[in-house]
């Protein structure tokens, strides 16, 4: 695939390091990757049928936001050009707080919410107070964000997805070649669960309230007598529709850890206990009449 002039220039001022500072062509070059991660034109990763993901990760993309946060400038934002909870806050002046037109079709419920400029947010998105979207994140139509809710730098989440009250969904800018979380479409993610270190989640499956994946989780399927883990070239993948519920598996027992019988002791273990059916949808039928 050819690169485009607007990834030519921010690869050569990425690679400039500190001597971009300052530069207006650098900070020209910057402005019109941001503006192109609001309108959705560009992503720091990308559906692609050819990876053994399914995902494409941009690097030029990432440092090209990493470049704005170089370029940038400490500045104070006034409640004025906030929003209407009056706060105050000190940011890069290159990534303030974005705000929306009621044409755009965003919810952005008071209460303390806050989405960073780069950050995609598409028509039929509710923000339910408070919640944060960060830079490079990517939010698909239709989708919730409850209250208190986060969604990391360069995540990818798709349609109709609800990320529950408290839910934490990691990002990562550094290293650029890192891919971030990727939350597919119809997934529904309960409240106080965690997703990071790049795992994904296949569409339509369910992660019940308190569920944590990382890429040093084991993730038990019972369906299929299967245990799912990352490797070193792919992150841990939940597949299409697994219903995932946190569970626990006894610590190993021998000299490794002596204790481990006398204090009866298990580990943390999400568990696969069955694939989406009706059933399991009709019980998330409620998001629709949220929206």
């Amino acid at each position: 695939m050819s690169s485009t002039p607007l990834e030519e220039s921010i690869r050569r001022h990425f690679a400039d390091g500190p001597a971009a500072i300052g530069d207006p062509v650098a900070m020209s070059a910057f402005l019109a990757l941001r503006s192109a991660l609001e309108s959705g034109q560009l992503r720091s990763a990308s559906p692609d049928a050819a990876s053994a993901t399914g995902w494409r990760v941009n690097t030029w993309v990432k440092q090209g936001i990493l470049l704005g946060f170089r370029l940038g400038v400490l500045m104070n934002f006034p409640a004025g050009d906030l929003s209407v909870d009056g706060l105050c806050y000190v940011d890069k002046d290159t990534y303030p707080a974005r705000q929306f037109r009621p044409g755009q079709g965003v919810r952005v419920v008071p209460g303390g919410s806050s989405i960073r400029s780069g950050a995609y947010v598409a028509r039929g998105v509710v923000c339910m107070p408070p919640m944060y979207i960060n830079a490079g994140a990517y939010v698909d139509e239709g989708t919730m964000v409850d209250s208190h809710a986060l969604v990391g730098s360069c995540a990818q989440i798709g349609k109709r997805v609800h990320l529950s009250a408290a839910a934490q969904i990691g990002g990562v800018l550094e290293p650029i070649n890192a891919s971030p979380v990727i939350i597919e479409d119809d997934v529904l993610v309960g409240g106080n669960c965690g997703v990071y270190e790049g795992a994904i989640v296949r569409k339509g499956a369910v992660l019940a309230a308190g569920t944590i994946l990382t890429r040093g989780t084991p993730v038990f399927d019972l369906v299929r007598g299967s245990i799912l883990r990352a490797t070193a070239d792919l992150p841990l993948i939940i597949p299409e529709d697994a219903v995932v519920v946190p569970g626990s598996r006894a610590l190993a027992r021998g000299k490794a850890h002596p204790n481990a019988d006398a204090w009866n002791l298990s580990l943390y273990a999400p568990v696969i206990v069955k694939y989406r059916d009706d059933k399991t949808s009709l019980s998330t039928a409620l998001e629709d009449l949220l929206r």
